[in-house]
């Protein structure tokens, strides 16, 4: 398969899942929607299975590398610890793009136990794990002790709306009041000024 049409094969997949979800579409449904036979499909994915997993690791591979590109962006240069992460929030929680993408995240969540093991591993190390590691080799560099824990936190904090409505994403002030949460949960200033005061012995 040509590389153009295998990416419009992922592409219509992809549709087709964050539409209907991995139990319900069809690999009929996804043939139509990519302008391909379903033989085309079987000559070049195993099962819906092996379609999917292909789908959801591209589909993460992208939106982990704009969210990874974010966290370059305002981890360049860290200031003023309680500006500047909660700038980081806000541009991560009013990311353009991708909407399929978390359509399909979704999906995933509200059927999980139906969905092929190594999908949701494939999709959770190109994507999530991805990118909290490379948050936490951030959040370590400017003085958190545990900064796995303090990368999950930050990102919970800071991208999490009302529980109560589905989709919601946080305003400002909530952000900024996560920040506030994640600093004192971790005594950062406390780690820095004790780390500062080694480094003079």
């Amino acid at each position: 398969m040509r590389p153009d049409k295998r990416q419009a094969v992922l592409r219509g997949a992809l549709r087709v899942f964050a539409r209907d979800g991995y139990s319900r579409a069809s690999v009929d449904a996804i043939a139509k929607e990519s302008e391909v036979s379903t033989r085309t499909l079987y000559n070049h994915f195993a099962d819906k299975a092996d379609l999917f997993r292909q789908v959801i690791q591209a589909s993460a591979g992208e939106a982990a590398r704009d969210q990874i590109a974010i966290i370059e962006r305002h981890f360049h240069k860290v200031t003023d610890l309680q500006e500047d992460l909660t700038a980081f929030g806000r541009a991560m929680s009013a990311q353009q793009g991708h909407a399929e993408h978390f359509a399909l995240v979704r999906q995933i969540n509200a059927e999980l136990t139906h969905i092929p093991a190594e999908a949701i591993e494939a999709w959770q190390e190109t994507g999530p794990r991805k990118v909290r590691r490379e948050l936490a080799s951030r959040l370590e560099a400017l003085g958190f002790r545990d900064p796995r824990r303090a990368a999950v936190h930050l990102m919970v904090l800071t991208m999490t709306g009302d529980p109560s409505i589905s989709g919601s994403r946080p305003d400002d002030e909530d952000i900024a009041a996560g920040v506030r949460v994640l600093l004192h949960g971790h005594d950062v200033e406390d780690n820095r000024r004790r780390k500062d005061a080694r480094a003079r012995r």
